[in-house]
C-alpha cells in the first residue's frame, strides 16, 4: 500500500504550528498523522502509484480568543479550499470523486465539523467529503449523520512524551492508592447558557453522588500534573462530555488505570488491536448511581486479570501517535485500517479491470 501526501500551501497546515498548542492538544492527531506519514515507508512521492491520498489540513488549531478552545467554524471552507487547490492542479480527486482521499476530523463530532451535536447533525457531512475516508475521534454504534461517510475511529491525541515521562517516575505496576479517579468538568448545574445539558448530566450525577465518598478522588479544577494522579489510580472514570469520546480513554490505558467508560453506544478505536472488553469496564449512563458497588465488585473478583491485560505494552502503543511511526502504534493502526479499504484504490481497481 502506498500513500501520497499532498504538498499544500502552508496556510492549510504548517502556518498554524506557530502556536505550540497546535501539535500538543487533544485534537492534534491531525498534525501527528501528517508528520508520521511524511517519514513513513508507505509514503510515495509519485501520486500515480498511490492507493490513497492524504490531505493535510489542520482545522483544529484556530483557537478562540474568548475561551482558548479550538474554533472550527472555518473547517468546512478551509477543507473545501484545499480540495479546490489540488483538484485544479492534479487529476486524482476528480477521477475517483475523492473515494481514495483521506482527511482527519479529530474534534467532537468529526466530519460534521461542529462542536454541538444538534447543530452538527443539522449541518451533516459536507457534500464534497461524502465519498472520502475520514479519520475521526467520533464514533457510535448506532446510525448517526456524523459518521455517514467512510470513516476510521482514531484515538484523541495524548503526547507520547508526556506518558513516557510519567511512567519513568511511576511504572504502571506501581502502588495505586486511589480507588476511583476523575478530574475535569463536573457542573453542579449542568444546563449551560446554550440551554444544553453538559455530559447529559452524567458528570453532575457523579459529583452529586460521590463527591463526599472517600473511595472517589474527584476534582473539578485543572492540574497540569494530573497524569501523576492517573498512574496512582485503580479505576479512571471516562464519562462523556459533549461527545461520547474522551482523552481520558487514552490516558487511562496508557498509564495502567482501568478505564470506566460511561458513554452509551460509543465506538472505540482500533478494536482489532485493543481488547476493550478485557481491559475496561462499561457502565450505562443510567447506572451511574450504582458505580460504587460495580467497582467494588470488580475489585473483589477479576481486577487482577483486567490489569494484566491492560498493562500489555502493545495495548498502550496502539493508542499513541509517534513520530516517526512505531510498529503497532496509532498511525500504524490507521494504515492497517486503510489496508482493509483497498477496494477504494483507483490504482488497484484499474489494474483489476485491465
Amino acid at each position: 500500500m502506498k500513500v501520497y501526501v499532498y504538498d499544500l500551501p502552508s496556510k492549510y497546515n504548517s502556518d498554524w504550528l506557530s502556536n505550540e498548542r497546535c501539535s500538543s492538544h487533544l485534537f492534534a492527531s491531525e498534525v501527528a498523522i501528517h508528520k508520521a506519514l511524511l517519514t513513513s515507508d508507505v509514503r510515495t512521492l509519485d501520486p500515480w502509484e498511490a492507493d490513497f491520498f492524504f490531505v493535510p489540513v489542520y482545522v483544529s488549531c484556530n483557537f478562540s480568543t474568548v475561551n482558548g478552545f479550538p474554533a472550527i467554524g472555518h473547517a468546512r471552507s478551509l477543507m473545501a479550499s484545499a480540495v479546490k487547490h489540488f483538484s485544479s492542479r492534479l487529476p486524482f480527486w476528480n477521477r475517483s470523486f475523492g473515494a481514495d482521499h483521506v482527511f482527519v476530523a479529530s474534534h467532537d463530532f468529526g466530519s460534521c465539523f461542529h462542536t454541538l451535536e444538534d447543530v452538527a447533525i443539522a449541518d451533516g457531512v459536507p457534500e464534497f467529503l461524502r465519498n472520502s475516508v475520514i479519520l475521526q475521534t467520533f464514533g457510535v454504534k448506532h446510525k448517526h449523520p456524523c459518521q455517514d461517510v467512510g470513516n476510521v475511529v482514531v484515538p484523541p491525541y495524548i503526547s507520547p512524551e508526556s506518558i513516557r515521562a510519567t511512567l519513568e517516575k511511576s511504572p504502571v505496576t506501581g502502588r495505586r492508592d486511589i480507588f476511583a479517579f476523575f478530574r475535569g468538568k463536573m457542573e453542579v448545574h449542568p444546563k449551560n447558557v446554550s440551554g444544553r445539558f453538559y455530559s447529559k448530566r452524567v458528570r453532575t450525577e457523579i459529583w452529586r453522588k460521590y463527591g463526599s465518598d472517600r473511595r472517589f478522588y474527584l476534582r473539578r479544577h485543572r492540574f497540569a500534573g494530573y497524569q501523576s494522579e492517573i498512574v496512582r489510580s485503580t479505576f479512571c472514570l471516562c464519562p462523556l462530555g459533549w461527545a461520547p469520546w474522551s482523552p481520558r480513554l487514552v490516558e487511562s490505558v496508557a498509564l495502567g488505570c482501568v478505564p470506566v467508560i460511561i458513554a452509551d453506544g460509543i465506538r472505540l478505536p482500533y478494536p482489532s488491536a485493543v481488547p476493550w472488553a478485557d481491559i475496561s469496564l462499561t457502565v450505562a449512563e443510567s447506572h451511574v448511581e450504582k458505580l460504587g458497588e460495580i467497582l467494588e465488585h470488580v475489585a473483589a473478583t477479576n481486577l487482577t486479570s483486567i490489569q494484566r491485560k491492560l498493562w500489555d505494552p502493545s495495548v498502550r502503543n496502539a493508542l499513541l501517535f509517534n513520530v516517526p511511526i512505531l510498529e503497532g502504534d496509532a498511525t500504524w493502526q490507521v494504515l492497517e485500517s486503510l489496508s482493509q479499504k483497498l477496494d477504494r484504490s483507483h490504482k488497484r481497481s484499474s489494474v483489476s479491470i485491465q
